[in-house]
């Protein structure tokens, strides 16, 4: 048995990455394309396992793809400055502490329109009102 003996299905139970998602990450270049069986089957190897690891993980933490192939293309070169890696890292936290700011917001606008609601008729339902005037959110921000 060779070092890159592994099924695109046993790659796939590995590294916790589903079949077709292997196959799109290969399609747009963020896993090379394995060597293929005299049968045209793809064999993957540990050094695949681990790219597909990592490319999991980064979705995970909600990177891009773009990102994401930046970040990979830095790991070919380990002995250079991490600089450009922090920097990526850093921009995608700024963009994740805009949504949750964002998504805080619509959280008490929410909770604000169901306390306000009398649980009446709709036509007096301060949830319908908010929904149909904008201009009743205390925050636009959402």
């Amino acid at each position: 048995m060779n070092s890159r003996a592994l099924t695109i299905g046993e790659a796939a139970r590995q590294s916790g990455v589903k079949v077709p998602t292997i196959r799109f990450y290969e399609q747009i270049g963020l896993l090379p394309a394995p060597p293929r069986s005299e049968g045209n089957r793809r064999q993957f190897d540990g050094k695949d396992l681990s790219r597909l690891s990592f490319i999991r993980h980064a979705r995970e933490l909600g990177f891009e793809v773009a990102d994401i192939r930046e970040l990979l293309s830095l790991t070919e070169t380990p002995q250079n400055s991490c600089h450009e890696a922090d920097s990526i890292a850093a921009r995608h936290l700024r963009e994740i502490e805009a949504r949750i700011e964002k998504l805080q917001a619509l959280r008490g606008e929410l909770q604000r329109m169901v306390e306000e609601c009398g649980h009446g008729k709709v036509c007096e339902c301060r949830v319908i009102q908010i929904l149909a005037d904008h201009g009743e959110c205390r925050s636009p921000a959402h």
